[in-house]
C-alpha cells in the first residue's frame, strides 16, 4: 500500500507543477490579450447606437462619422451621388421626351408639325435623321411616347435605389454602435492539463491522463 502512495505521489509532484506552470502561463496570455483589446478599443467611448441613427437620418453620414467609421464615408457618398446621377439624368431624359411627345401631338392636331430643328420633337431625333426616315409622324409620336415611359421608370427605379442607400446607411450605423464593443479576438489556444485517477475501491493502478480544453 505505502508502495503505491509513493507512486502516486512521484506522478503527481511533476504533474501538478506542469499543470500550475501551464495554467499561469495561459492566464497571463489571455490577461495580455484582454489588455491589448482595451488598449485598442476604449470601452468608456461606446457610442450610443440610436443617437447614430438619428445623426444619419438628418445628415446622411454623420452616423458612420459619429461611431468613427470614416472609411466607410466615400462608400456611403459615393452610393447617393451615383444615384443622384442616375435620377438626374433620367430625369432629364423624361422630361425632353415628355416635351417632345406633347408638342408633336399638338402640332399634328393643329396641323402645323414640321421639320424646323428648334422644334422639341425634331431636337431629340437621331443624328442625320428626319420624320420621314424614322417612319413618319405616328411612328415618332409612338416611340417618344415608349422612351418617355422607359425613363420615368427609369427614375422612379433610381429614387428607389436612393432609398435603400439611405436605409441602409442608417442600419450600418446601428449595428456598427451596437458592435463596437464586441470581443472579435476568442482565445483559441489550446489548453493540456495532466490528471491523474486512481479507484480505491477496485484497486486500480494509477492512471495518467490528458484534458484538452479550447
Amino acid at each position: 500500500m505505502l508502495k503505491r502512495i509513493a507512486i502516486i505521489l512521484l506522478l503527481t509532484i511533476p504533474t501538478l507543477a506542469y499543470a500550475q506552470q501551464d495554467s499561469i502561463h495561459h492566464t497571463s496570455d489571455t490577461t495580455h490579450a484582454e489588455e491589448e483589446y482595451k488598449y485598442m478599443i476604449d470601452l468608456t467611448k461606446k457610442p450610443d447606437a440610436m443617437k447614430a441613427v438619428w445623426l444619419g437620418a438628418v445628415i446622411p453620414g454623420a452616423g458612420q462619422i459619429y461611431n468613427g467609421s470614416y472609411w466607410k464615408l466615400p462608400i456611403v457618398y459615393g452610393a447617393f451621388m451615383g444615384c443622384g446621377y442616375a435620377i438626374s439624368i433620367n430625369q432629364n431624359r423624361y422630361s425632353s421626351y415628355k416635351n417632345a411627345y406633347l408638342d408633336l401631338y399638338n402640332d399634328q392636331q393643329a396641323g402645323t408639325v414640321s421639320e424646323d430643328i428648334h422644334k422639341s420633337y425634331i431636337a431629340v431625333l437621331p443624328e442625320g435623321y428626319d420624320l420621314n426616315r424614322v417612319g413618319g409622324v405616328d411612328t415618332w409620336m409612338n416611340t417618344l411616347k415608349n422612351r418617355q415611359n422607359i425613363y420615368r421608370r427609369y427614375r422612379d427605379y433610381s429614387i428607389l435605389a436612393t432609398v435603400v442607400v439611405y436605409a441602409l446607411s442608417l442600419i450600418d450605423a446601428y449595428v456598427d454602435a451596437q458592435l463596437f464593443d464586441y470581443d472579435i479576438s476568442p482565445d483559441l489556444s489550446l489548453n493540456i492539463e495532466p490528471q491523474i485517477y486512481y479507484d480505491l475501491q477496485q484497486q486500480k493502478s494509477a492512471e495518467l491522463k490528458l484534458a484538452i480544453q479550447f
